[in-house]
């Protein structure tokens, strides 16, 4: 059976491009044809990127390794929130932290942090408290569940990484890269499939797409095998946490090595929004338009 057909790609406005004068010439292969000014991405290297990405993230999964799915701007959180829930994997939706990946040991540290907290009102610690010192901690665990919720359980680097708008995570592209991890990603007409591993050229604006996308990397991970996917996050909150902070480290101590992070919004994570261009989804989502 089929992984998926064109007639999928076409119904969810994966062929779409951007206009031609924002097009990447690296992108050349990947493009078609060029249909009112927009360029129109062939869909026949798509469908054989896309079983490559499959069979790859299959064998990932198969072998032990989980997949971060990554997808910040807001047409993307929901879906990459859902579909990684849905086959047991990790996510990141709000803002990739500086050293999620190159400095991993200090984001355990707070993602011990996390899981302290919320042990703490689990048991009634809270009970023992100030209302201040309470309403502290909880924006504390706010703050860290927005920021890394998505990774709670991940207690090692991830064997694959999947990619929602390669121009906009150009921090989580650089950090896989450098600690070795492959990457898959879809790739737009206006971007540099270069460096990708797995590139899949497509849309990467409407929500259909990058639903479709999403939702065929979850599939593999589900063909994996549930020993593998679906278990793989029950298996790690099973264990016992070994590397739990200290009961004697403060609030203040905690986490201090990635407050500069937090707080550094680098311009390529910016909002997205409609610009003076008129770069807006068109009424069915399947065409951006003026892209």
């Amino acid at each position: 059976m089929a992984v998926v057909t064109i007639k999928n790609l076409l119904e969810s406005g994966v062929h779409f491009g951007h206009q031609v004068r924002r097009w990447d010439p690296r992108m050349k292969k990947y493009i078609f044809a060029e249909r009112n000014g927009i360029h129109i991405i062939d869909l026949q290297k798509t469908i054989t990127a896309i079983r490559e990405a499959y069979d790859m993230v299959r064998r990932t999964v198969s072998s032990g390794k989980s997949v971060l799915f990554v997808g910040t701007k807001k047409q993307s959180q929901q879906t990459i929130a859902k579909e990684a829930q849905r086959c047991g994997m990790f996510y990141v939706t709000n803002r990739w932290l500086g050293g999620m990946l190159t400095n991993f040991s200090t984001i355990r540290k707070s993602l011990s942090r996390l899981k302290k907290i919320e042990r703490m009102e689990i048991d009634g610690a809270f009970e023992h408290l100030s209302k201040k010192e309470v309403a502290s901690l909880r924006k504390e665990h706010a703050k860290l569940e927005k920021n890394l919720g998505g990774i709670k359980e991940m207690k090692e680097l991830p064997g694959v990484v999947f990619i929602i708008d390669t121009r906009k995570e150009t921090i989580a592209i650089r950090e896989a890269r450098r600690v070795g991890i492959p990457i898959v990603a879809v790739v737009d007409t206006n971007c540099n499939p270069e460096g990708i591993d797995y590139p899949i050229p497509g849309n990467d604006d409407a929500i259909r797409a990058i639903s479709l996308f999403t939702q065929l990397i979850a599939n593999a991970v589900m063909e994996a095998g549930n020993e593998h996917g679906l278990k793989i996050i029950e298996n790690l909150q099973d264990e016992e946490s070994g590397d739990e902070l200290d009961e004697s480290v403060s609030l203040h101590e905690e986490g201090r090595e990635i407050t500069d992070y937090e707080n550094y919004t680098p311009p390529e994570e910016r909002e997205y929004s409609v610009n003076d261009e008129g770069d807006v989804f068109d009424e069915d989502e399947s065409l951006y338009e003026g892209r």
